[in-house]
């Protein structure tokens, strides 16, 4: 599988086998993850991998809790769809998310992505420098991770809603005070297939030189590309 594959087929899985996902597939995914840039080679990271059934049920059930306030203030701000198709997708989304929260503690891996609690905002004499978020030098590891996982075959989602009880993980957990959850990453072998998911058209999203210079002609060649 080239790069290229991985990357346009790596959509989200929520629900897997009961296949087990061994500890050199795990290595080789952290190995990618390791490899990301981060601003200035900081490489803020640190993974928690949990395995251990007891604590998979433990992020499981601080999980479920989570999802549940969740989905009704997400299904609440959701605007309205514009056409049957973009509601369909969404329902078949929401379900698989519920499903994802029904069913964490069965992932056979579940890795979380650590950070400090730091700011990357400096300080000259003409006052600070906002060179952006701390999470743009975390969220390259965690892609890397997920694509690693997609070339050996092992379905993986990108989630936060355990932030939401961030401080029950901590104490589940042992992780310290300083430290964010920036994601929780399940891994298992996919139920389902990998495959393109739906996007928005380029032309809807890219500017060319200056801001609100569209060009409609993009779309065919980017779809043959």
């Amino acid at each position: 599988m080239d790069a290229i594959e991985a990357i346009m087929t790596l959509r989200a899985i929520r629900r897997f086998t009961d296949e087990p996902v061994t500890e050199e597939e795990v290595l080789t995914c952290l190995r990618a993850a390791r490899q990301a840039p981060s601003g200035g080679n900081i490489q803020p990271w640190q993974f928690l991998v949990v395995r251990e059934p007891s604590i998979r049920r433990g992020l499981g059930e601080i999980y479920r809790r989570a999802y549940t306030r969740y989905e009704p203030a997400m299904l609440a701000a959701t605007p309205p769809f514009r056409h049957e198709a973009e509601a369909e997708r969404h329902r078949r989304t929401v379900a698989s998310a519920r499903h994802l929260a029904a069913h964490l503690q069965e992932s056979p891996v579940i890795v979380l992505f650590l950070m400090p609690n730091i700011s990357m905002t400096l300080q000259d004499e003409e006052g600070p420098l906002d060179v952006g978020t701390p999470y743009a030098s975390l969220y390259p590891a965690v892609q890397n991770f997920m694509l690693a996982a997609r070339s050996l075959g092992i379905g993986t989602t990108l989630t936060t809603v355990i932030r939401i009880y961030q401080g029950e993980v901590r104490e589940l957990l042992g992780i310290p005070e300083r430290y964010e959850i920036a994601a929780l990453v399940p891994m298992g072998r996919p139920r389902g297939r990998f495959g393109i998911a739906p996007r928005k058209p380029l032309s809807a999203i890219t500017h060319w030189d200056r801001f609100g210079n569209r060009r409609q002609d993009i779309d065919d060649r980017a779809d043959r590309a």
